[in-house]
């Protein structure tokens, strides 16, 4: 009897209840900012634009002057107390639908959906909503609320019994009273052959550029040349012998479009460099979302330049890319500058600037780097690597890696190696999918033999030791080569994937997967193949030589 007792005592100890997360309809936070109404313009007189940069994952709901719930339908930009409003892309659920998904939308240059977001939504009883919201990626962005109209009610009889009447374009909402917007793009696109944009208690066909919309407002045909819409150039549309092409002022460049002129961004390992042409900027003053970021005149162009991690720079996770946001904005200077600036043509300038690195890499190297081996870059305007480097150290310490000369390494030897940032971004981590090693510099070489791979050590002499960064992978593997005399060379290749460290489903969180697992559950596609269109990049570095005996 004693001894039952024990075990049912112990049984207890070590099975403690689960605990349960609280429902978010009685656990939500409150947005009641007057400002934050469809309602409310933009009035720079009385105050900056706002920003939702506090906005972090947590579930709001919208109450007080802010409104009832998120509109469904585009809101024009400076409105809900900012640039450019957020609005919610799609239907409120049932409260029988449990938490859904939505679209959020950001409308800003004429461009109802020119950044979007993934948000959660719920209907509580009560007729109410919450919503899970994500921090925006840049500024100027707010959450926007809106009060929906009270339907009319209809008398039938008695008038004992009462319905509800709700205006065209709208739909009685859950609660039997309140009438909420019909999003028409939802069904069938609304009839449109592009793109569809829905309005309050209405809707609108849109093209791509370069197209425009035929005389039945649904369907797009390409525009034939200069006289049409400008030929859906930004600034200047120049006929040629062959049709026409679009042409941008001095200092901008043609974005991938080849119709909108932007200006241009260099896109590196570990800075951000805009360069504003003078002309466009005249007598603004031109600062980055922390104002004490500033620009600086070569005489020709206002040139800023930035870090990831400085000067209010945001970086998210967007599918397969890490996306770094910024916004410059330029405002009128107090005073004359010493360039001679002493007139203005506009009174506002916002540029967006983006740049966006691919989350998947590729690096190789030899068992020490190679001198010659800069680190991975790819120059664009919009786009960039971000920056890793696979270094050998010199021990288990991880701070003293191989510079200046190529070591002599003998199989007795332990070999440390780690993929290494260059930039140091919280909010971010890695995860080594594989790592494999080859006789020869070639990545194809047949020739393999696999340290890591699915993110699971392959050779069970390899240790992984714990970085302080959650970007870095430090491991040691005992020295080897490949059988044969000619083989006296390794080089190793690594895969590395970047991550949001807040994303519970990430493939970064879900960290080993072995292959026949992931097959027996069909979950192979968590794991993206090698042309899932991730940009990958290649370094080469060594070779170094086995001291070995014959």
């Amino acid at each position: 009897m004693p001894r039952s007792l024990l075990l049912t005592c112990l049984f207890v100890a070590v099975t403690p209840a689960a605990p349960t997360a609280p429902d978010p309809c009685s656990a939500y936070i409150s947005l009641n900012e007057p400002w934050r109404n469809t309602e409310h313009q933009l009035d720079e007189s009385q105050g900056p634009p706002l920003c939702d940069s506090h906005v972090g994952g947590e579930w709001y709901r919208f109450t007080g002057m802010a409104g009832d719930a998120m509109p469904t339908f585009c809101i024009p930009e400076n409105h809900c107390g900012t640039h450019a409003p957020v609005w919610l892309n799609g239907s409120h659920p049932l409260e029988g639908d449990g938490v859904v998904q939505r679209q959020a939308c950001a409308s800003f240059n004429r461009n109802c959906c020119l950044w979007n977001t993934t948000v959660e939504v719920k209907a509580c009883p009560g007729g109410y909503y919450v919503y899970r919201l994500t921090r925006p990626s840049v500024c100027f962005h707010v959450y926007c609320g809106h009060f929906y109209d009270i339907c009319d009610e209809d008398c039938h009889g008695s008038c004992l019994d009462t319905e509800c009447r709700c205006a065209p374009g709208t739909v009685l909402g859950p609660d039997g009273q309140t009438c909420f917007d019909e999003n028409e793009c939802e069904q069938n696109n609304g009839g449109c052959s592009e793109i569809c944009v829905n309005l309050k208690n209405s809707y609108r066909c849109e093209c791509g550029a370069g197209r425009v919309l035929r005389s039945d407002g649904k369907t797009c045909e390409d525009i034939e040349g200069c006289h049409n819409s400008n030929g859906g150039c930004s600034h200047s549309c120049l006929v040629t012998e062959r049709g026409y092409q679009c042409e941008c002022p001095r200092g901008l460049v043609l974005s991938e479009d080849n119709r909108t002129c932007q200006v241009p961004v260099l896109c590196k390992t570990s800075t951000i460099e805009v360069s504003v042409p003078r002309d466009l900027v005249g007598g603004l003053e031109l600062f980055l979302t922390n104002t004490s970021c500033r620009g600086v005149s070569n005489g020709t162009h206002v040139n800023i330049v930035f870090s990831l991690k400085t000067c209010g720079t945001v970086v998210d996770v967007v599918n397969d890319k890490i996306v770094a946001s910024n916004l410059v904005t330029g405002l009128p200077k107090q005073t004359p500058g010493s360039s001679g600036d002493i007139i203005i043509r506009t009174s506002k300038l916002l540029i967006p600037v983006t740049c966006e690195f691919p989350r998947l890499y590729t690096i190789s190297e030899g068992y020490v780097p190679n001198l010659r081996n800069a680190p991975l870059e790819l120059r664009g305007r919009s786009r960039g690597v971000f920056p890793f480097t696979l270094e050998i150290f010199r021990d288990r310490a991880f701070a003293e890696p191989y510079r200046e000369a190529l070591p002599s390494l003998k199989l007795r030897d332990s070999l440390y190696f780690g993929i290494e940032p260059l930039v140091h971004v919280s909010g971010l981590e890695s995860l080594v999918e594989s790592c494999f090693a080859t006789p020869t510099a070639k990545i194809d070489e047949i020739l393999k033999y696999y340290l890591i791979r699915d993110g699971c050590v392959s050779d069970d002499s390899v240790k992984q030791y714990t970085a302080r960064d959650h970007l870095a992978k430090h491991f040691q593997v005992p020295v080897f080569k490949f059988v044969g005399k000619d083989h006296k060379e390794v080089f190793l290749h690594c895969r590395v994937l970047v991550c949001g460290r807040l994303e519970e489903r990430s493939r970064c969180a879900q960290g080993c997967h072995r292959r026949a697992g992931r097959e027996a559950r069909g979950e192979g596609a968590l794991h993206p193949p090698e042309d899932a269109g991730l940009q990958s990049q290649v370094l080469t570095g060594g070779p170094i030589r086995i001291d070995w005996e014959d």
